[in-house]
């Protein structure tokens, strides 16, 4: 825990010099300086308010525990252990919230995604679904106020996709979206079912960085044409 709390410190210390920069006339006057603290801040924003709430709770904890050695009163020291039961459960919470914030990012998390999606077992009802899927991405993507655009598509005349790639862009959109990646599968009544039987059907997901561009240069002499 003290290890913990010394890497909130740094945080916490990093937020108030790069606040206080940002409120600086040197910053405040430089659009591209006020851009790139911007930026930092919002990067440990969530780990700082985090790491306040979790110092929070660490001296409630404290609190607690030094009032029950010297309480007297039975129903007073029942609500203590209460209270003391339902802080260390937060603590738990913020800890691993804390721990899963400071593991090393992947550097494509910042990157712009590319999604497919294929209709897997279920025949028409499968392609339905993987049209499902694609609404519900880019309604995502929108309410992330993120782009998006179709890249490639295939499409049933009943309506659904046999396939469809598409790509999102936007801030966080790969580090985001990267867990969606495998098979799903929904279980329904299809409105072509006459006698009411639910079937499974499965699409499966694939997610990826968009590619950086990247110059090649070719030599000529290592070109061989044939004529």
């Amino acid at each position: 825990m003290p290890e913990l709390l010394d890497k909130l410190k740094l945080y916490e210390d990093n937020y108030i010099k790069l606040t206080e920069k940002l409120s600086s006339p040197d910053v405040s006057s430089n659009p591209e300086k006020l851009k790139e603290y911007g930026k930092r801040i919002a990067e440990i924003e969530e780990i700082v308010a985090i790491g306040r709430k979790y110092r929070e709770v660490l001296s409630s904890i404290k609190e607690a525990e030094e009032m029950l050695k010297i309480e007297k009163e039975e129903e007073m020291k029942s609500f203590l252990k209460d209270e003391l039961k339902e802080n260390k459960d937060k603590k738990q919470k913020l800890e691993k919230k804390i721990k899963l914030l400071l593991t090393p990012k992947d550097l494509n998390d910042k990157k712009n995604v590319i999604v497919e999606i294929r209709a897997g077992a279920g025949g028409d009802e499968a392609a339905l679904f993987a049209e499902v899927l694609y609404r519900l991405y880019t309604r995502y993507a929108e309410s992330r106020k993120w782009k998006y655009s179709v890249l490639s598509s295939s499409s049933l005349g009943i309506g659904g996709f046999k396939e469809i790639i598409f790509e999102i862009g936007g801030e966080g959109a790969y580090g985001t979206m990267k867990y969606e990646s495998g098979v799903h599968r929904v279980q329904r009544v299809p409105t072509t079912e006459s006698q009411g039987r639910i079937h499974t059907s499965t699409a499966t997901v694939a997610v990826l960085p968009e590619a950086e561009e990247v110059d090649v240069e070719i030599d000529p002499s290592d070109l061989r044409i044939d004529v």
